[in-house]
């Protein structure tokens, strides 16, 4: 997405560690236009899925969840996040691991929310090491629901996640893919949307 691309050459902000900064516009400071662009990306490379549900975790990846529900005309749902894995039986629950944090969480969502009858478009704003995707498509798939695909504003290629996920099957649309952020330097890849 050209559009989204654009905006990180002019303000993200490659900080050591291959971490692109992008809390202007996509983690903290949000530009609802922007994302309504990515919603709207998202919405047309899913048109054929019968998508029940958008989902995410909390807390960067909410806002592109409820706008992308909104384009679809379905609930939001977000997984939170638990530092116990203490939890009651009526949750769906998996195991994730923070590439950022460099620890281990369960994540979970409501059996109430999330039923077997539903299609399941996973979203967030990064898409790295898989650790995120990963769980909430395991947290999908333990609650007898299935996938209709991946939707991340920015992919970084050049970690492993992307492949793990493609490998295991799951479709993803990038609407930015990065890859590589060598010497302060973002080089775009060709995106999805």
């Amino acid at each position: 997405m050209k559009e989204l691309e654009d905006r990180i050459r002019k303000d993200g902000r490659v900080l050591p560690g291959n971490i692109l900064l992008v809390d202007s516009f996509l983690n903290q400071g949000l530009d609802a236009r922007l994302m309504n662009q990515m919603a709207l990306a998202w919405q047309e490379f899913y048109k054929d899925e019968p998508v029940t549900k958008i989902m995410t975790i909390e807390a960067s990846g909410i806002a592109l969840a409820v706008l992308t529900a909104y384009r679809f005309g379905v609930p939001a749902l977000f997984a939170k996040k638990f530092a116990t894995i203490n939890l009651t039986d009526d949750r769906h629950q998996a195991s994730v691991y923070s590439y950022t944090r460099e620890k281990s969480y369960t994540i979970a969502v409501s059996r109430r929310l999330l039923t077997p009858d539903d299609h399941v478009l996973l979203v967030d704003d990064f898409l790295a090491n898989g650790c995120a995707m990963a769980g909430l498509a395991d947290l999908v798939r333990e609650a007898g629901a299935s996938v209709a695909g991946i939707g991340v504003a920015i992919e970084k290629s050049f970690q492993k996640g992307p492949d793990l996920l493609r490998e295991r099957g799951l479709t993803i649309c990038s609407l930015a893919r990065v890859e590589s952020l060598e010497e302060g330097r973002i080089v775009f890849g060709k995106a999805d949307a």
